[in-house]
């Protein structure tokens, strides 16, 4: 896994000058050619050290870590999340995952639903889509911007300009409050993506993944990688980068991202808290009273 750290560079973005979502190949494994049983096992000590370090987040109660998971659909964010996450103590996890907006929802302004849910102090949390949605799907789909009921003179030429404005300073408002931010766009192929679609189609017991909505967003492919790219470049920053994961391969997403997450804890250098020394006789006694019992 440690190996895995050093070759996540090329993934994790900083900065948007010269970024093109174009430049990163959905089909790559940094050269990693490992069988189905040599990735699960890699996988399995990867979640084992993430166990440790959120246990250790835990106890310290200082910092939080959000995870931010954006993708097309089919690109395995449900699946990633559920094995990166498979060995961490549930107390210690939140995941939320986004849907359309409520009635609720459109009644306040578009990061509401979502700062709701921020993760306490000692907790990882996970959102499967995120306010991302509103300079995306909102972007491509003209409607769902009409919807939010924003007042005319503020839906200008400069509305995602000024929305990217607002995420950067969002998120260097949580880092600045403890909250680590990593951000994750699977980056699937459309030609994967079409792969997954028949799987879903082909296998009974996969056919509740399928919705006819799905094929219909295929017909925006192009625009929502504009989108993309657009909001990566516009908001990735060294408190709050994007990985750009290829996702093609489930068994590569699933251990870059579960590297990413042990990388970005491991920074934090994170320790169970100390006993204070005058604290220490009150230890002795009662582990003495116990001894007496």
């Amino acid at each position: 896994m440690k190996n895995l750290h050093r070759m996540l560079k090329p993934l994790r973005i900083e900065g948007g000058k010269g970024f093109k979502l174009a430049d990163h190949d959905p089909g790559d494994t940094l050269g990693l050619d490992f069988d189905k049983k040599e990735a699960k096992s890699i996988l399995e000590q990867g979640v084992e050290r993430l166990s440790e370090l959120q246990a250790m987040l835990y106890a310290q109660d200082r910092w939080a870590v959000l995870a931010v998971f954006q993708a097309m659909d089919a690109a395995g964010k449900d699946s990633s999340i559920k094995h990166v996450m498979s060995g961490v103590n549930p107390q210690g996890v939140q995941v939320t995952s986004f849907k359309a907006p409520s009635a609720e929802e459109l009644d306040h302004d578009y990061l509401w639903r979502c700062t709701r849910h921020l993760p306490e102090r000692g907790r990882i949390g996970i959102f499967n889509r995120s306010y991302y949605e509103e300079v995306l799907v909102a972007r491509v789909h003209r409607q769902v911007l009409a919807n939010q009921k924003l007042p005319p003179s503020l839906v200008g030429k400069s509305i995602w300009k000024e929305r990217y404005e607002d995420i950067a300073a969002f998120e260097r408002y949580l880092s600045r409050n403890g909250i680590v931010i990593l951000k994750f766009f699977l980056n699937v192929s459309k030609d994967q993506q079409k792969k997954r679609f028949l799987d879903r189609l082909d296998e009974p017991d996969k056919n509740w993944k399928f919705s006819l909505s799905d094929v219909k967003e295929r017909q925006y492919w192009d625009d929502y990688q504009s989108a993309y790219e657009d909001a990566i470049k516009a908001t990735a920053a060294p408190h709050a980068p994007w990985y750009v994961i290829p996702a093609d391969h489930k068994w590569f997403s699933r251990l870059a991202i579960a590297a990413a997450m042990v990388d970005t804890l491991d920074r934090l250098k994170l320790h169970y808290p100390s006993v204070a020394p005058e604290d220490r006789p009150d230890l002795i006694q009662a582990r003495q009273q116990l001894l007496e019992e």
